[in-house]
């Protein structure tokens, strides 16, 4: 049994206690049945009179409310009225997404979450979470402190510099976390009473949302060097006085402070950044799965980035390990990967060549032998031509990068080019799928950060798979608090590619698709989730054992179903 807060307690047998009543009870979204409320329970808390006389059902609330969704002309009124939804009722919002995963998982998230954050100061109803401040800094222990947060177990945290591939959103970057814990319990089925939204509102350099009348956030630019990490320090601090074993994951902090706070805090408590770490999970489970496909095994891979931020090293580094994995020494695995940014190819000595990523350049003995126009920026085209890639990675979020003479200049080395153009949003994609499988004719394998429409070839529809990482971090996160981890290793990471990767139904037949249908992430986070949580128990660093895995598991995963209510 959960410990109990003033209000409410929630029982073993799945009944919930509680003294609120009347409007009070009501307005909880986490309690709140609205309709669904029996006679027994309208007159033991004082809502008759409050509600219409129907008693409903979960499945009659979610018809209605699904008929108002899918008629609404915009996917950001959609986006809307499931955030309102969300903020009334988190039974039934949880219900309508489980119910209907496909369909919402764009609006709850990627693309349409982008746009939110955007135009997150016109659409905000309700607070969510927590907007803690540059400025009430010394305020940190005292926010941290109410009982209303005795029961988070894990925490989302942005700081709205890098919001997708948008940039600065400042405060609207909330969208994000708040996204993100939605399907850590639509995916992965953890307790919405366990997770915490937070968004560190260190001010924005967008002018745009400075001059925007309405903009809800700090009205400052951002604040950076010294001040801005003695502030995360400040937080991280509190974050491990207030919850000494939370898990807390780092989400769209611009390149060098997402790879900075990472390398800091991972010793200091359980945490993961996903735009590093499960990005890198989701495009290593997504290329072994492309493997089965086109039979060169891993360790004969020769794997292009475009792109090379803190996304992109996070998943050469667990390609690289996974390479090692395959037979290859490090250097052998170093070889094979190869690393394009805005200078062109990362050679020794080059621009933008920094320590954390030198290892990844090429000799200059090496591409002295190309032939290149500029030895000092050799172009993607160039690299393409020079290295015959078996796979293209792209996370630059440059809009159409790859070009048809780049994609065909491919195909010409490889008969089934892996091509993962993972930007998001849609609008910063490298590539649109249907033109890569026009100028391969059909034979390249895709893979996208955002949904794409199905691509049409020979006469045949296909579903594009979409890399999104919700394959991964949901059930990472449940696989994390499940097996009671002390830190997350990049084993565990690994483990999670695993999984996807063993999910696939290419595995068993190589005209499927590489990636699970989204229907399934549900049962695909379970399945992450225990790889994780018996990763974690072969490293020694979780709190129960393998024998308790299942037992665990089924302890952490909450259904949306309405409880039967009783007065505390």
């Amino acid at each position: 049994m959960d410990k109990p807060a003033s209000h409410v307690e929630f029982l073993a047998d799945g009944t919930i206690k509680t003294s609120l009543t009347d409007y009070d009870l009501l307005n909880n979204p986490l309690l709140n049945k609205g309709t669904a409320f029996t006679e027994e329970e309208r007159t033991q808390f004082s809502l008759h009179g409050l509600l219409p006389p129907h008693i409903g059902t979960l499945d009659d609330q979610r018809k209605r409310r699904y008929d108002v969704l899918r008629n609404l002309p915009t996917n950001l009124e959609k986006y809307s009225f499931l955030r309102d939804l969300q903020d009334t009722n988190e039974t039934l919002f949880y219900s309508l997404l489980a119910e209907h995963i496909e369909e919402t998982l764009p609006l709850v998230y990627t693309p349409t979450v982008g746009e939110g954050c955007q135009k997150f100061s016109e659409v905000f109803r309700k607070p969510r979470g927590l907007f803690l401040s540059y400025p009430n800094r010394h305020l940190m222990d005292q926010i941290l402190s109410h009982e209303r947060y005795d029961k988070v177990r894990c925490i989302v945290v942005s700081d709205g510099e890098r919001i997708l591939g948008l940039g600065d959103q400042g405060a609207g970057g909330m969208g994000i976390p708040i996204g993100k814990m939605a399907l850590y319990t639509a995916l992965a089925g953890i307790p919405p009473r366990y997770c915490l939204p937070i968004l560190l509102d260190v001010g924005t350099d967008n002018q745009e949302r400075l001059n925007d009348p309405l903009y809800i956030g700090w009205r400052h630019e951002r604040v950076r060097g010294a001040e801005y990490d003695a502030f995360v320090d400040t937080f991280v601090q509190a974050v491990k006085r207030r919850w000494p074993h939370i898990l807390l994951q780092w989400e769209d902090f611009a390149g060098t402070n997402a790879a900075n706070l990472l390398n800091r805090y991972r010793d200091q408590l359980c945490t993961f950044n996903d735009d590093i770490q499960g990005t890198a999970a989701m495009a290593t489970g997504t290329l072994l799965a492309a493997i089965n496909v086109t039979g060169i095994p891993l360790n004969e891979q020769r794997v292009v980035f475009f792109g090379f931020g803190g996304t992109g090293h996070g998943i050469a580094q667990l390609l690289r390990a996974a390479m090692v994995d395959s037979g290859l020494t490090d250097e052998e695995a170093l070889h094979r990967i190869y690393a394009v940014d805005r200078y062109g190819l990362f050679v020794e000595g080059g621009q933008g060549v920094t320590a954390d990523k030198a290892e990844f350049a090429r000799a200059q003995s090496e591409v002295s032998q190309w032939n290149v126009t500029n030895p000092e920026e050799i172009s993607l085209l160039e690299v393409i031509k020079a290295v015959k890639p078996t796979a293209l990675i792209g996370v630059s979020t440059q809009a159409s990068a790859f070009t048809e003479e780049i994609v065909k200049t491919m195909a010409q080395f490889t008969p089934r080019p892996v091509i993962f153009p993972l930007s998001n949003p849609t609008s910063h994609s490298e590539a649109n799928p249907q033109d890569l499988m026009d100028w391969t004719q059909g034979k390249a394998l895709i893979g996208t950060g955002s949904p794409y429409p199905p691509v049409h070839i020979n006469g045949q529809e296909k579903t594009v798979d979409q890399t999104n990482n919700s394959y991964i971090f949901p059930g990472l996160a449940l696989g994390i608090i499940t097996a009671k981890a002390r830190r997350v290793s990049q084993h565990m990471i690994k483990a999670a590619a695993l999984a996807l990767a063993n999910s696939s139904p290419a595995k068993k037949d190589k005209e499927a698709n590489l990636l699970p249908p989204l229907s399934n992430l549900r049962e695909i986070s379970y399945v992450v989730a225990r790889a994780v949580a018996l990763q974690a128990i072969s490293e020694g660093l979780a709190e129960i054992t393998a024998d308790e895995v299942d037992t665990a598991l089924a302890a952490n995963r909450w259904e949306p179903q309405y409880k039967q209510f009783m007065r505390l």
